[in-house]
C-alpha cells in the first residue's frame, strides 16, 4: 500500500506548477507499484486469450533446441 506522498512543486514565473519533486523512497514506491500493475495487466491479458500457455521450463527447452542460423 502506498503511503502519503510529500511532493514539492516547481513553479514558473506565473506561479503555475511545472514539475514535482518527491523523496527518492516515495518515487521508488511509485515505480514498484507501476511495475506490479504492469505485471498484473500482462497476466490478465494472457488469461483472456485462448492461446496455449506452456510452462517456462518447456519454453526455455524449445528455445535452446532452435538450430543456429
Amino acid at each position: 500500500m502506498m503511503k502519503s506522498l510529500h511532493p514539492e512543486y516547481v513553479i514558473d514565473g506565473n506561479h503555475k506548477k511545472k514539475s514535482v519533486l518527491l523523496p527518492i523512497q516515495e518515487w521508488e514506491q511509485i515505480v514498484l507499484a507501476m511495475e506490479e500493475l504492469d505485471d498484473i495487466r500482462a497476466y490478465d491479458d494472457v488469461k483472456k486469450t485462448d492461446e496455449e500457455v506452456i510452462p517456462f521450463e518447456r519454453a526455455v527447452e524449445e528455445i535452446e533446441n532452435i538450430p543456429p542460423r
